[in-house]
């Protein structure tokens, strides 16, 4: 693969910014079709959370096995693959008929960009071998990522406005057949030349741990720990990662080389993505229904309002290099981190009323700073790990992404809802059924509304929108304290230099890719 020229390596990698560009927007563009999706299929509140985050859950889950297995059967091979069953589940979710299918279909939409995701990364590992070609390519790699989650809510307003909810799934088809087509034709296969057995029984420990323990924290935020059901998932996940581990340190060919941990670079980048994808993403989900059902805009122009941070995102992954060459990952990282902190926070203090300059200089800020993060996040990630094993590093840093978005919309959710549901007042008078529904979620309550004399519909509404306001005020204070507990983190696991053995053979303390470290 050192053999090809420059033009094929910078077009090999505009194939694999395609492809990382549709599934980190799919994970953000349904945020604005769900009070479209209220209104036809009618989802409970829960079924409504599980609609935003079964995808985020499930793409978590399998991560970490199919990085591994691109590194045995082929990266090329298995994006290929992954991106034809990304069609077909796109497919079945535009045209689902209940919130179960449609959770169903964004289930396998998991799955199948589980497969996407390590592969595009670990195929830059073998694309560019210099150290600072790559760190440009991974910044081009990591704005597209940015980009497409920050980009979700604009095209799918632009969607709505003209069409029907399930159009933000078909936009998918045009786009993966062009990834099949011209990914074929450019991308040249890498794998691991000695990859060992494909383990199943740490795939499968793999997914019992992740979908368990967040299912179990998902179901406490929203419901409490009354229920028997929360325990007990709680402890088989938890009972389920310890056993991975375990089972990994035996191995001669482990799925996931845990010791990779060991490097402070790798601990402090996973560890500062899935927390700050945890406050970043609950609040985009309660921010697009903030937009649409309290301040009244279209679907388009709630799309364009998001337009901000899809430029911040941009331009922060592009000046990644640049910023860990001056100022050094330490650095860099930590006051992205606190920059996020301090965008998201900002909601704390929204009314409904609110200016959108204040919205707009909030999602300017969040989205540059986590530009910044990812990015240098999955460089530091790629600098850790062995060559042979990038599939499976990649997908470490990929799982943190996913499961912080998964965690975010179900952590931030249910604060949201459970404040929204405590302080929603119906108006005497109103019919108990109505009521219930209502109370459900804000999107609930503004259908509801429709069905009801103006006497109690006004007061229903006036009082859903205020008590969701103050549901998304807590969950941006709730946010900017955890992105604020990041900093201090990766500020105290980048103190000095991670081990000398773990860096990259060849690799260079000042290059973008490795960047330096304050002492």
């Amino acid at each position: 693969m050192n053999t090809l020229t420059a033009r094929q390596r910078w077009t090999g990698l505009a194939v694999l910014v395609l492809a990382v560009t549709v599934v980190a927007l799919d994970a953000t563009v349904l945020s604005l079709a769900i009070p479209s999706i209220s209104e036809t299929l009618r989802p409970s509140g829960t079924q409504l959370l599980w609609i935003g985050d079964s995808y985020s859950f499930v793409l978590a889950g399998l991560l970490v096995s199919m990085g591994a297995l691109s590194d045995r059967i082929g990266r090329k091979k298995l994006l290929l693959a992954g991106s034809a069953a990304f069609g077909a589940a796109s497919l079945l979710a535009a045209y689902a008929p209940s919130p179960g299918w449609l959770i169903l279909a964004r289930a396998l939409l998991g799955v199948a960009g589980a497969t996407i995701m390590p592969s595009t990364l670990s195929l830059i590992r073998g694309l560019f071998p210099d150290d600072r070609e790559r760190a440009t390519a991974i910044g081009i790699w990591g704005a597209a990522a940015t980009a497409g989650a920050a980009l979700g809510p604009v095209v799918g307003g632009v969607l709505l406005e003209h069409f029907w909810w399930g159009s933000v799934f078909l936009m998918n088809i045009p786009v993966l057949l062009l990834l099949l087509v011209s990914g074929a034709w450019l991308l040249p296969e890498s794998k691991d030349p000695k990859p060992g057995r494909w383990d199943l029984p740490s795939v499968l420990l793999s997914m019992a741990g992740v979908i368990g323990t967040v299912y179990a924290i998902k179901e406490a935020a929203a419901h409490g720990v009354d229920r028997w059901d929360v325990p007990v998932a709680f402890l088989a996940g938890t009972a389920a990662l310890f056993l991975f581990v375990r089972r990994q340190l035996r191995l001669e060919t482990p799925l996931l080389d845990v010791r990779l941990f060991r490097d402070r670079r790798f601990t402090a980048a996973v560890s500062a993505s899935l927390i700050s994808l945890v406050g970043l993403s609950g609040v985009i989900f309660v921010v697009s229904q903030y937009l649409q059902l309290v301040r009244g805009y279209q679907p388009l122009q709630a799309g364009l309002a998001e337009l901000p941070a899809f430029a911040g995102s941009v331009a922060g992954g592009l000046l990644t290099a640049r910023l860990a060459r001056r100022f050094g990952a330490r650095k860099a990282l930590t006051v992205c981190l606190l920059a996020m902190g301090l965008g998201v926070g900002a909601l704390g203090w929204l009314e409904q009323d609110t200016t959108y300059l204040v919205l707009a200089a909030s999602f300017l800020l969040t989205g540059t700073a986590e530009g910044v993060v990812y990015t240098l996040g999955a460089g530091l990630v790629l600098s850790a790990a062995p060559a042979d094993k990038a599939g499976a590093a990649s997908a470490v840093s990929e799982t943190a992404y996913e499961l912080g978005t998964a965690l975010g919309i179900a952590l931030v959710g249910s604060v949201v809802g459970s404040i929204y549901a405590n302080g929603l007042a119906v108006p005497a008078g109103t019919d108990p059924a109505a009521a219930a529904r209502a109370g459900e979620s804000l999107g609930s309550a503004v259908e509801t509304a429709q069905g009801l004399p103006a006497e109690l519909a006004q007061p229903l509404l006036a009082s859903a929108r205020t008590a969701f306001v103050h549901g998304m005020n807590s969950a941006g204070l709730l946010a900017a304290a955890l992105l604020a507990g990041a900093a201090v983190m990766t500020w105290r696991l980048l103190r000095g230099r991670s081990a000398p053995e773990a860096a990259p053979e060849g690799a260079d303390a000042e290059s973008p890719v490795q960047p330096k470290v304050d002492a």
